[in-house]
């Protein structure tokens, strides 16, 4: 992994400083070659669009194509979704299965933070150079003689994950850059990087500013990605709809308005296809109650640094396995109100239902890594209330508000397109999700796919010159998995709706129902 970064500093010297490079680039594209810039607002709920909050990406949403059924991938969480829409793929194949992750190569403890560069390159080498178990759209892009830039105001670890061999490219992010040399060169022209703020409107302004010095131009990446941290980074701390919150809303979008005003200004419009996504939507969180507390609790695990059972996120890790330990958790959490889905390994390839009584498999939702996923993965449970400020969806989890769950309101997100390659004003019933923007990526520019990609290409949403010729109508079927158990006291029902297109499996949310027995009167049996 070292001499891979060290070789893309080489690389990406060439590209940033050298003026040798002649706009047509190493595939000879020329000036009025296609690009492709990626915008995810960390934590956009669909109802955030609105021509008060988000006046730029409201506009931009008139005229663009939207996919009204984008999926965010589960666990909704945002190293699992900056690594899928990198990979094009799911947790199962590309082995990123949370935001904490679990390699005893490296801690045989507890769990690594994926947030940290760090942590993400001690995984790295434990693996032998596989972070990921997947190709990567840089890796793809490098292989064509093309390029990648990823600029972000987020976590380091997010950033990497966009571009984790870094590919001939670069990654700009606030507390990290890749290749380090670039450093004093990007704070010459563009300043020392800004302190992290709430809202984080200093960092966002810097990274825009270092997309528009080197993203957006022709002789410039075939790819950029830029990442904003809010509304996420406010949201959590202070709430949905609160007055910071908002605030950090409308600084993204300020962002984003001056990153369309400085395509028209340069004549680029027509040259850049602008694809617009988040990570994952966001709840309230009214919980009490964490895995790992109740585990030790419930004499399920010795300690919060035992080995015999390690809880990295909602994953649970069973020492050996243990399926007598391994049944003895699931009934014990199907019986808790907080705790939603439950789900395990199947007992063969493609089964929906796991081993384990009452839970559904890793296959029916792609977190079957053959191995890096865990014994037990563990949603909290999840209500349609509102909170103070109108915004329904409410978590068991602990907190103030996040993500990471299979509630609709965490899984449901927006997707806009817009540039030559896309319709205009067009809006789509048609499932998609982050596996999906890699592929479609690589077929507007003609580039392979690899096998190893589980998305698909949104031909629906492409000019009619882009997608070629139509074809057969393919019907989207909704399909609903269902399992039961009973615990002492009732009955635990798991609920997992998919929207099922082609070969193609959306989910679209997971839902617990818990019936409870009546209690005996005196003098029953």
């Amino acid at each position: 992994m070292i001499k891979l970064i060290k070789y893309a500093a080489g690389s990406l010297l060439i590209l940033l400083l050298g003026n040798a490079v002649d706009a047509q680039g190493a595939s000879g594209h020329g000036k009025d070659s296609i690009r492709t810039l990626i915008v995810f607002f960390d934590g956009l709920r669909p109802d955030y669009i609105t021509p008060e909050a988000m006046p730029n990406v409201y506009a931009f949403s008139k005229r663009s194509v939207y996919g009204k059924q984008h999926h965010s991938v589960f666990p909704t969480v945002t190293r699992v979704n900056s690594s899928s829409y990198s990979s094009g793929s799911y947790p199962g194949t590309n082995g990123i299965m949370g935001n904490t992750v679990y390699f005893p190569q490296v801690d045989t403890k507890k769990g690594l933070n994926t947030g940290e560069a760090a942590e993400l390159l001690k995984i790295a080498e434990a693996t032998n150079g596989h972070l990921l178990t997947a190709i990567s759209l840089g890796e793809v892009l490098q292989q064509a003689g093309e390029k990648m830039m990823v600029f972000s105001s987020g976590s380091s670890g997010q950033a990497l994950l966009q571009n984790h061999t870094v590919s001939g490219g670069a990654v700009i992010n606030t507390s990290m850059i890749f290749p380090a040399s670039l450093k004093p060169e990007l704070e010459k022209e563009l300043g020392p990087i800004p302190a992290h703020g709430k809202p984080n409107s200093a960092q966002h302004q810097w990274v825009t500013d270092a997309l528009i010095k080197y993203g957006l131009k022709l002789d410039g990446p075939l790819v950029s990605a830029i990442w904003f941290s809010d509304p996420d980074g406010t949201a959590h701390s202070d709430g949905i709809g609160a007055a910071t919150s908002m605030a950090a809303i409308k600084s993204v979008d300020e962002q984003f308005g001056r990153i369309i005003t400085d395509l028209e200004s340069k004549g680029l419009t027509n040259h850049f296809n602008i694809i617009i996504s988040t990570d994952h939507g966001f709840v309230t969180h009214i919980g009490k109650q964490g895995i790992t507390d109740f585990l030790i609790k419930e004499g399920l695990k010795k300690d919060k640094e035992s080995e015999d059972v390690v809880v990295a996120g909602g994953a649970i890790y069973v020492q050996h396995h243990d399926e007598a330990v391994i049944k003895k958790i699931v009934s014990r959490l199907q019986e808790q109100e907080w705790v939603g889905g439950i789900f395990t390994k199947a007992l063969k390839k493609g089964d929906t239902k796991g081993w384990v009584e009452g839970t559904v498999s890793f296959d029916a939702i792609h977190w079957d890594h053959p191995d890096r996923a865990g014994d037990i993965l563990v949603d909290y449970n999840w209500n349609d209330d509102k909170n103070s400020m109108g915004y329904a969806g409410t978590s068991y989890s602990s907190g103030t508000a996040g993500h990471g769950g299979f509630s609709p309101y965490e899984v449901h997100i927006a997707l806009l397109a817009a540039g030559p390659s896309f319709k205009v004003a067009f809006e789509s019933e048609l499932p998609t999700s982050n596996v999906d923007i890699a592929p479609t990526i690589l077929y507007i520019h003609h580039l392979p796919i690899p096998a190893s990609m589980d998305g698909r290409v949104m031909k629906e949403l492409l000019s009619a010159k882009q997608a070629g010729p139509p074809k057969i109508t393919i019907t989207i079927k909704k399909e609903t998995i269902s399992t039961s158990t009973t615990f002492p006291g009732g009955v635990y029902k798991l609920i997992v709706e998919r929207s099922i297109f082609g070969k193609y499996k959306y989910v679209n949310y997971s839902k617990v129902q818990r019936v409870l027995k009546p209690a005996s009167l005196p003098g029953e049996k």
